[in-house]
């Protein structure tokens, strides 16, 4: 969390919830000529966006009105479990029949002014 975020939600923000990630979700009502409240997450260690569930992300985005925590928490059998994203990382998908390349250390010569 940066300092900014750290003041903003000291000074203004209201804790609306938090999802089973450990993910806490704040808000700051209208005031003036804003158009709509404020909504943020303050994200459980690592700042990664692909740690908001869906429905909290619905929130945030203003998609529905009110927080997830009022509908139903069961969650679907079928579901799994969240995973960040691996992009990138070793542990990044791929596809059947993919070579992995390793990388030389310098595969090329780098270009010098003259």
């Amino acid at each position: 969390m940066t300092f900014g975020t750290w003041l903003l939600t000291i000074f203004s923000g209201r804790f609306v919830g938090a999802d089973e990630l450990g993910n806490r979700y704040y808000r700051m009502r209208k005031r003036g000529s804003m158009l709509r409240e404020r909504r943020w997450v303050v994200y459980k260690g690592e700042a990664e966006g692909s740690k908001v569930p869906p429905m909290w992300h619905a929130w945030l985005s203003h998609t529905i009105a009110e927080p997830p925590f009022a509908k139903s928490t069961t969650r679907a059998t079928w579901r799994q479990p969240h995973l960040p994203n691996l992009t990138g990382t070793s542990e990044a998908y791929q596809p059947p029949g993919a070579v992995k390349k390793a990388a030389k250390p310098q595969d090329h010569e780098p270009w010098k002014p003259n």
